[in-house]
């Protein structure tokens, strides 16, 4: 097997608003399978496609994907902090190929990665630098955004490219599903908050970051007392995204738009489009199965959280869902 995938949501909340202990003891099951799934597969490459939280991505200059030929990560809400192990060299090679595909990515040598990106890597895989990873940046908070279609179209790049290399690849999407915790909008602030999510929130004062954490766990005990304090969460729509995803569908979401999304399942459910990347990525080496489905609504993280594996199918396997 060539190619493996996993999608999981992340959450700045894990340790900080927890839900009951039973259901932290099945998350902690589904991620342990999931870890030793991918250890049997013994990635030799990660393509990680994450967003970010104004973290390190800013409208002094706002992609819509960005792939990072250097990485670090930051440590914020508790996760790892400290260096990726980026191929330079590969790296680069995959920004030459999706442009050559007619799919405008930015680079960056100097990527600055949040808890999207830093979680997956230690949960999955138990820190940021046990296999060569290379980070992909998906805008998922920052309008204007990119849509469905240009994500899948960026999987497909990448996922083409990587099939090239004669390498086992483990694609990870990571964020999602319906959320919409406290992100600022441009639109709604001015002054010093407007400042930051021009650039200058870049490197926060300790302070101000700390102050941030709290507003985003405030916010998440709020929600868990009153349901109405956030935009709710969707489970309805995220099973069907899931469902989607298992059946190989994933052009049928190039007819949702930006605005129905959001509408739908909160603002921040943009991140999914992280997942559909990962997915068209896999599907260019062939038809998938899909496996190891989860999924619970997890108020007291602000998420929908769900966990999602799939690996390409030889015609023997006579898959039940393929793309």
């Amino acid at each position: 097997m060539s190619a493996y995938l996993h999608c999981l949501s992340h959450t700045p909340l894990m340790g900080h608003v927890d839900p009951a202990q039973a259901v932290l003891d099945e998350v902690d099951e589904v991620i342990a399978a999931a870890r030793q799934r991918i250890a049997a597969f013994d990635p030799e490459l990660v393509i990680l496609f994450s967003p970010d939280h104004y973290n390190g991505f800013f409208y002094d200059v706002m992609p819509s994907f960005c792939i990072g030929m250097a990485a670090h990560a930051i440590g914020d809400f508790g996760t790892l902090a400290g260096p990726l192990a980026v191929p330079q060299a590969l790296a680069e090679d995959c920004a030459a190929a999706v442009l050559e595909e007619g799919v405008d990515s930015a680079v960056s040598y100097r990527m600055q990665l949040d808890h999207g990106a830093a979680q997956p890597l230690e949960l999955l895989l138990g820190g940021l630098r046990e296999v060569p990873v290379i980070p992909v940046f998906i805008n998922a908070v920052a309008t204007p955004l990119p849509s469905f279609t240009r994500a899948r179209l960026l999987g497909e790049a990448i996922g083409r490219w990587a099939a090239t290399l004669g390498k086992r690849v483990l694609f990870l999407g990571s964020g999602g599903l319906s959320h919409q915790p406290p992100v600022p909008e441009l639109a709604k602030v001015e002054g010093l908050m407007a400042d930051r999510l021009k650039g200058s929130g870049r490197y926060l004062p300790a302070d101000e970051r700390e102050a941030r954490t709290q507003r985003v766990i405030l916010a998440a005990q709020r929600f868990v007392e009153d349901p109405h304090t956030l935009h709710p969460l969707n489970p309805e729509w995220d099973a069907h995204f899931l469902t989607l995803l298992e059946q190989g569908r994933l052009s049928e979401l190039d007819a949702v738009s930006n605005a129905e999304l959001s509408s739908l399942a909160g603002k921040s459910t943009h991140e999914i489009k992280t997942w559909v990347a990962a997915f068209a990525a896999l599907a260019s080496f062939g038809p998938y199965q899909a496996s190891d489905r989860y999924y619970r609504p997890i108020p007291e993280w602000i998420a929908g959280y769900g966990s999602i594996s799939a690996h390409p199918v030889s015609p023997l396997e006579n898959p039940r869902r393929a793309v």
